[in-house]
């Protein structure tokens, strides 16, 4: 969450659109998110609020096998979870339903910023959330969420769940070489996802998602899925936005806690100091 996931499917939005102008941001059409409620109730044959979070995660991959069985041609959805096991052992997101998976990655500093705006809380919680092992979306047994129970893990934790996979193909997409280098990028994942990959349409459809379009579009019509505390969605989308927000124990506390991780991907340098 909160690297670029949402950015990306703007961009399949409008390489997938014949249309002159861009893609209406509330319209990107680009498949449900996997922990929707309404297809897990239309598939499951029962609804999800009837269901204890145990429940419906023992569900979940009979729904997604069912859903891979009855489609007609590739789908694409929107994963926020971490890549885990159910209690009975089975993958959350069964591999013989998953031609393989797009990760977007970005730097953890970055992401506690964005995460601390996105959430509509200060930037320690969301440092705490991403260093804690059993930090969920939507749970808690005090009202009914909008989407069923993901499980994240820790930051580091998320990542490596997903990166690490053999079972289906895995293309890591880092936040920062889609913001400064984006034509290889873009390119490079929409020929990874079997979607047009030639130059003409690559950046007509980088134009039509720019982060200036995105914000003017959230401005102009808002965003259903912007946080109602949150003051917008499509807030900067920087790189290196937190030498500006961080103190400099929190960015510690971060280093600290993922600095394995950031190591591998490239997000220190030889000192342990931040790259980027």
């Amino acid at each position: 969450p909160k690297s670029g996931n949402t950015w990306f499917r703007a961009f399949a939005a409008n390489l997938r659109s014949e249309s002159d102008e861009p893609v209406d941001i509330n319209q990107l059409r680009t498949g449900s998110i996997a922990s929707a409620r309404g297809p897990f109730d239309d598939i499951a044959g029962v609804e999800a609020s009837d269901l204890t979070p145990a429940e419906i995660e023992r569900l979940r991959p009979d729904v997604y096998l069912k859903m891979a069985e009855e489609a007609t041609e590739t789908e694409y959805h929107k994963v926020h979870d971490a890549y885990t096991l159910t209690a009975d052992s089975r993958p959350l997101l069964p591999p013989e339903a998953t031609r393989g998976a797009l990760y977007f990655l970005r730097n953890p500093l970055d992401v506690a910023v964005s995460y601390a705006h996105h959430s509509h809380r200060d930037l320690d919680t969301a440092i705490a959330w991403m260093a804690e092992e059993k930090h969920c979306f939507c749970a808690g047994p005090k009202r009914l969420f909008n989407q069923l129970q993901q499980r994240l893990l820790t930051w580091s934790g998320h990542v490596l769940s997903w990166v690490d996979r053999t079972e289906f193909p895995v293309q890591v997409l880092r936040f920062e070489d889609m913001k400064n280098d984006p034509e290889p990028t873009f390119t490079s994942a929409a020929t990874f996802a079997g979607l047009p990959d030639d130059s003409g349409s690559v950046l007509r459809a980088l134009e039509f998602c720019s982060f200036e379009e995105l914000q003017r579009q959230e401005a102009k019509s808002g965003f259903g899925e912007k946080n109602p505390r949150a003051e917008s969605f499509f807030r900067k989308g920087e790189v290196g936005s937190w030498r500006e927000q961080l103190s400099d124990e929190q960015g510690a506390k971060v280093i600290a806690d993922h600095h394995e991780v950031m190591d591998r991907f490239g997000y220190l340098d030889e000192a342990g100091e931040p790259v980027f």
